[in-house]
């Protein structure tokens, strides 16, 4: 199935991919998981917006199916 997504749903499931990646480098660097706050925040607040813009807020199984859609878009046709 194939899920068409607008420019706002689009943004919104980069943002959060995004947020995971960065959480995930983060915190499983020692050396920067102490600071991990100073470096999500901006990663956070994005993902945030994102959503508002959207009109997602509070919604995280549409997003979920929003960043399923991205992922196998990226992956190509199978």
């Amino acid at each position: 199935m194939v899920t068409t997504l607008t420019l706002h749903e689009r943004a919104a499931a980069q943002a959060y991919i995004r947020l995971v990646e960065t959480a995930q480098a983060v915190l499983t660097d020692p050396v920067l998981a102490p600071m991990a706050g100073a470096y999500l925040s901006s990663s956070m607040a994005e993902a945030d917006e994102a959503l508002r813009s959207a009109g997602l807020s509070g919604n995280e199984a549409e997003l979920m199916r929003w960043v399923a859609a991205l992922r196998a878009a990226d992956r190509g046709p199978s």
